[in-house]
């Protein structure tokens, strides 16, 4: 599934990243333990968390996720967001929990089976 199909599902937020929404997604990862999320994520899935620092945009980078979902109507800080940008990550928001968030997905069949793409 494409991230755009993702958005338009569950009314989401783009935050950075607008050019390049025909991303796929081949799994999902939910923490908000950076740590974690380095250790157990795999490339392409989306991420979704509650951190809005930079320190996420470079985990993001560094396991090339497909993109990054903030829950809980949080908004990245400026600096996170400029390189977002720069590191071309694509970061949606919405005002909903991750436990919904992740619930969605599932039924959109994110996650069902990790290698779907």
């Amino acid at each position: 599934m494409k991230i755009s199909e993702i958005i338009k599902e569950l009314n989401l937020t783009v935050l950075s990243g607008g050019d390049f929404l025909d991303r796929k997604v081949s799994g999902g990862y939910v923490s908000d333990m950076l740590s974690d999320v380095l250790a157990n994520s795999k490339k392409g899935n989306i991420w979704i968390t509650l951190q809005t620092h930079l320190n996420v945009i470079s985990v993001a980078s560094t396991k090339e996720l497909s993109g990054i979902i903030i829950v809980n109507g949080r908004k990245l800080e400026e600096d996170s967001l400029k390189k977002a940008e720069e590191e071309k990550i694509i970061v949606l928001s919405t005002d909903e929990r991750a436990f919904q968030i992740v619930g969605k997905l599932y039924e959109l069949g994110i996650g069902k089976n990790d290698e779907d793409i």
